[in-house]
């Protein structure tokens, strides 16, 4: 009995093991998080004048990061759309109390499409205030120092790429603070960002819990539930309680 126990442990903890690294493995495309880090603020883009700018030059205040790249067919004019309404919405004045950076993460993307998208979100959602929202370009070497050290993963596939769709607070030391995902926010998580990054506070958001659950289909561009993903945790759960309970019950006496 003893030994079929052993045995039966060791293929449940193997198991395990293997659930375990299907749902945490860190995502080929995808976010993960980089709270209490600081970006590098050295970094130099191009803005949409087309004039060298650093990162240490820019935040000077709470500052929303959104990463995109103005081709894009699926996500990236939803997510701007989306931090458009909801600067629209808040109470907080875009350009006093924090300001919007967006990066592009296409290296073939330029200053003239730049000033294209912000004049485009400017003039619909913050009319008047466009020194607030901030719109970069830069080469690839600076892509990617920026987007893993935000913890921002996309992949190239052809013309277009696979991407995450998230806006990241960070403070005006740099410290990445808070990440927002999806297409739309609220008002009242988008000013608790801002708050916590002018305290400098990191804070892990509910969502990202909730985002183990979707995985990004390219094909339909959109997220969808990944049925293996949460098939594998309620496996992993179940299987804990049973060991648990089989090693707390009380056993017969012969």
């Amino acid at each position: 009995m003893k030994k079929n126990f052993i045995y039966f442990f060791l293929v449940i903890f193997s198991l395990t093991g293997r659930l375990t690294a299907q749902v945490d493995q860190s995502p080929e495309v995808g976010v993960v998080e980089h709270l209490g880090t600081t970006v590098p603020l050295d970094l130099q883009f191009l803005n949409e004048k087309s004039e060298k700018v650093t990162l240490r030059q820019l935040i000077t205040k709470p500052t929303i990061f959104s990463f995109v790249y103005f081709d894009c067919p699926g996500l990236c004019s939803p997510l701007l759309e989306g931090v458009g309404a909801v600067i629209k919405k808040s109470d907080l004045v875009l350009g006093k109390d924090y300001q919007v950076i967006t990066i592009s993460f296409n290296f073939r993307d330029t200053p003239e499409k730049a000033k294209f998208k912000k004049d485009r979100f400017v003039e619909r959602y913050s009319k008047g205030k466009g020194d607030g929202w901030i719109f970069l370009t830069t080469d690839s070497t600076t892509i990617f120092k920026i987007t893993n050290a935000t913890g921002f993963k996309t992949k190239a596939v052809g013309l277009d790429f696979v991407h995450p769709s998230a806006i990241i607070a960070v403070s005006p030391q740099g410290l990445i603070t808070r990440y927002l995902y999806g297409i739309t926010f609220l008002p009242i998580d988008f000013k608790m960002a801002i708050v916590e990054a002018t305290k400098g506070q990191p804070r892990t958001s509910i969502q990202k819990i909730m985002m183990i659950c979707y995985t990004y289909d390219p094909e339909n561009k959109r997220f969808g539930l990944d049925v293996t993903k949460i098939a594998g945790t309620i496996i992993l759960f179940f299987l804990l309680v049973f060991i648990i309970i089989y090693l707390i019950k009380p056993k017969r006496k012969k």
